[in-house]
């Protein structure tokens, strides 16, 4: 138990070195953008009509602590990282914690959903697809994994919503109805939320469902073929009991293994999806921020976000495994 502890405290503490390097690295960039925050807010002001001297500038560039070390201010964004605090967003003038609010939480929803829809789907079906001597079945699961990879999220949404519009005559956008997006929590917004969310699931789902599946598919089939599944055969373990007990045992720890990967993959597709669905969340903010507004206090702060939950998700699969994983578990006891 006290090995298993340290396992634990060892995952740990990498995950925190992790997340610190990370947030050098994306302060460091934040930095190496032409013109710091006070520069590009009070350019904002100019075009906006207001006229801005250079007085006005170092007057700002004090006020926000930009006149401080480098060194300082990093240690600084860091440590209110960490408390979920991240300043002001540099162009809007807004607290990026209070802009973010639920969007960046109702973000990670979808995307942790799309990933559970995939692999719900993906598991059985790649298993069946390794095992299966069906040809017109294998052939047809080939088929549609094929299709998922090959058709983009966008381009799906794309005809989605083309078919609801002119048959249904409702193009499906957004996350809420209008007379409930601004209302606060209850049953009936609720029930509206899930009369959209659907869709973004579904669409982010759609290719990483087709690349689990031949993840799945190709893992199967190396480990069925192995001498120990020969051997457990030959003990009298047949049918299910076999598959699950010894092969998909083994094949599926990559699986587990490379959610976070998954994740992060889903989150990168979800910005695109979020423009053509126009859906009012945290991918839609960060293109705003990124290619609209050049505000690098919001992205760093809604990457830093999605670079910690993918992080956290990574260390409780590592402990997962090291729990249902004979091998990693001998490893650590001993």
């Amino acid at each position: 138990m006290v090995q298993f502890l340290r396992f634990a405290a060892v995952r740990a503490a990498l995950a925190i070195l992790t997340l610190i390097l990370v947030s050098f690295i994306v302060f460091s960039l934040m930095e190496l953008v032409p013109g710091d925050c006070a520069e590009r807010y009070l350019s904002f002001k100019n075009s906006q009509g207001s006229v801005i001297t250079a007085a006005d500038v170092d007057a700002e560039r004090v006020r926000l602590g930009l006149n401080r070390p480098y060194v300082e201010r990093w240690g600084t964004w860091i440590i209110n990282a960490f408390q979920g605090e991240f300043g002001d967003s540099c162009i809007q003038r807004l607290n990026i914690s209070q802009l973010l609010g639920q969007k960046f939480w109702l973000s990670l929803g979808i995307c942790l959903a799309s990933l559970l829809l995939a692999y719900l789907i993906a598991i059985p079906v790649g298993i069946l697809a390794a095992t299966s001597k069906n040809a017109f079945l294998n052939n047809s699961l080939r088929l549609v994994s094929y299709m998922g990879l090959a058709l983009p999220n966008f381009l799906l949404a794309l005809m989605i919503m083309l078919f609801s519009t002119v048959y249904f005559g409702d193009s499906l956008t957004g996350l809420f109805s209008k007379e409930l997006r601004d209302a606060p929590w209850s049953y009936d917004k609720v029930m509206d939320f899930l009369g959209h969310v659907w869709l973004p699931i579904f669409i982010l789902g759609w290719s990483a469902t087709a690349f689990a599946i031949q993840t799945v598919r190709a893992l199967m089939s190396d480990e069925v073929g192995k001498l120990y599944v020969t051997a457990a055969a030959a003990r009298g373990v047949t049918g299910r009991r076999l598959l699950l007990r010894y092969p998909a045992r083994h094949a599926l720890t990559p699986i587990i293994n490379s959610l976070g990967f998954d994740l992060n993959r889903i989150f990168n597709e979800l910005p695109v999806v979020a423009l053509i669905l126009t859906l009012t969340e945290a991918g839609s903010l960060l293109i705003e921020a990124l290619a609209r507004s050049n505000d690098q206090q919001l992205a760093g702060a809604i990457i830093f976000m999605l670079t910690a939950s993918i992080v956290t998700l990574n260390f409780v699969t590592d402990i997962i495994l090291a729990i249902v994983d004979p091998r990693i578990r001998r490893s650590i006891l001993g």
